[in-house]
């Protein structure tokens, strides 16, 4: 049962009497008449189980887009219910017009719908369903609270995509698709075609030549299902906040783009995730199911207070591939956490594969050392040069490791990274 504030007043107007006679028999009579009202209001409110209540399955969402949630609730009593229902959801869902007011004919179906903007990745989930029938006289009512399951799936927002067409635009160039297709380091054959003006006279093909009596060249495209590995490192480190957002996910958006550049090249993807453990593993993908699986993987990622365990993750990488493939780690530049644990791994795997470093930089930090005004920003440009100096002397180290070192702040490490995996590819280097 739940009261209303209608109570409050029923109460104080037991003042009167009690101003009028302050005995103690007066005080108790209108608290046992209060009582007997609330009883008889809840009596006479009805039952609340006539109601029966399902949800409708959301689609996933990016995060910033809104969606709604449909609530089907049926009558299967004879009396007209009147009431309200509340549907509650985890605060991160950012749900909105939750409180519903309900007037179901019995025997009748009515629909309710709850507006969700999830602030947060990962599975929103609806916590409960109540539902309130009041009494006749407004003062007291009946209540139920029931789970019915519901969920929202945030997925990363995936902001770099509008760096897509430019790279899809260069990689067709590379493809020959929009540039003559000649033979060199990192291409492949792809067909014969018919000699026309302007072509290198060594891409003819003699004995095509011979059998169709007209001159025909070879043409050539660049190596296509390579081998594209992603790491992405969720230990305390990725926790910290650049410009607002975790470097989880603006690690999550640079790998989104790389993938999605790399499955139109056709090229094969992986992805691994973790730190001491491995969170999330998408292996073998190509095509048009990438993205959907890794967009997935990702959602409800999130980075743990623990130190990466870089040999285990070497370990993992060395599972997946024996071959020769781009190995791209996503790991802050971080010189405390990588001198501890990745440089020994970093020294076996760039033997293997040609391995390359995405960190996410802190545009506040030149911001800082440019700020001298008074003391405190003077000792803060210190500290923040000593940062910057560190991370370059870090990335000068591993450089000499044969990686290559991306640092860049959050909205430029998707596209720099796109722009280094195509270098690699239009020199053979892949």
């Amino acid at each position: 049962m739940y009261v209303t504030g209608r109570l409050l007043g029923l109460v104080a107007v037991g003042a009167i009497p009690t101003i009028v006679h302050p005995e103690y028999y007066v005080v108790v009579g209108w608290f046992l008449l209060c009582l007997a009202v609330v009883f008889i209001d809840v009596l006479c409110a009805g039952r609340t189980t006539v109601l029966m209540i399902g949800r409708s399955a959301s689609d996933p969402i990016r995060l910033g887009d809104s969606t709604t949630s449909t609530l089907f609730v049926t009558n299967i009593g004879t009396r007209v219910f009147r009431g309200e229902l509340r549907d509650a959801w985890q605060p991160s869902a950012g749900a909105t017009s939750v409180r519903h007011r309900l007037r179901i004919p019995g025997g009748e179906r009515r629909s309710v719908t709850t507006d969700l903007l999830p602030t947060r990745r990962g599975d929103r989930l609806a916590i409960r369903v109540t539902v309130r029938r009041r009494g006749p006289l407004g003062i007291a009512g009946r209540q139920r609270s029931q789970f019915v399951p519901g969920q929202v799936r945030a997925l990363p927002p995936f902001d770099s995509r509008k760096h897509l067409p430019s790279r899809l635009a260069r990689l067709r160039q590379l493809d020959g698709r929009s540039a003559v297709r000649i033979r060199g380091q990192g291409t492949e054959f792809d067909s014969l075609r018919d000699y026309v003006e302007g072509d290198d006279v060594r891409s003819i093909d003699w004995r095509a030549t011979a059998r169709r009596r007209s001159t025909v060249v070879r043409t050539w495209q660049p190596e296509k299902d390579r081998h594209i590995m992603i790491v992405l490192d969720t230990s305390r480190t990725s926790a910290g906040r650049v410009e607002d957002v975790p470097r989880l996910d603006s690690a999550m958006d640079a790998a989104l783009l790389l993938a999605a550049l790399a499955a139109h090249a056709g090229d094969r993807v992986d992805l691994i995730a973790g730190d001491r453990r491995i969170h999330r593993r998408v292996t073998s993908t190509k095509g048009i199911d990438l993205l959907s699986n890794l967009v997935n993987a990702m959602s409800s990622l999130e980075p743990t207070l623990l130190e990466a365990d870089w040999p285990l993750l070497g370990a993992e990488v060395a599972r997946l591939s024996k071959q020769r493939a781009l190995l791209v780690l996503l790991t802050p530049l971080e010189p405390a956490a990588i001198e501890e644990s990745l440089l020994p791994t970093l020294a076996v795997l760039a033997q293997r594969y040609r391995v390359v470093i995405g960190s996410v930089s802190d545009p506040a930090l030149p911001a800082m050392v440019a700020e001298r005004g008074d003391t405190k920003s003077t000792f803060d440009a210190a500290a923040a040069a000593r940062s910057i100096e560190q991370r370059e002397r870090m990335a000068s180290a591993v450089g000499r490791l044969g990686v290559d070192v991306i640092d860049a702040v959050p909205e430029k490490l998707p596209p720099a990274l796109a722009d280094h995996y195509l270098t690699l590819k239009s020199r053979g280097l892949l």
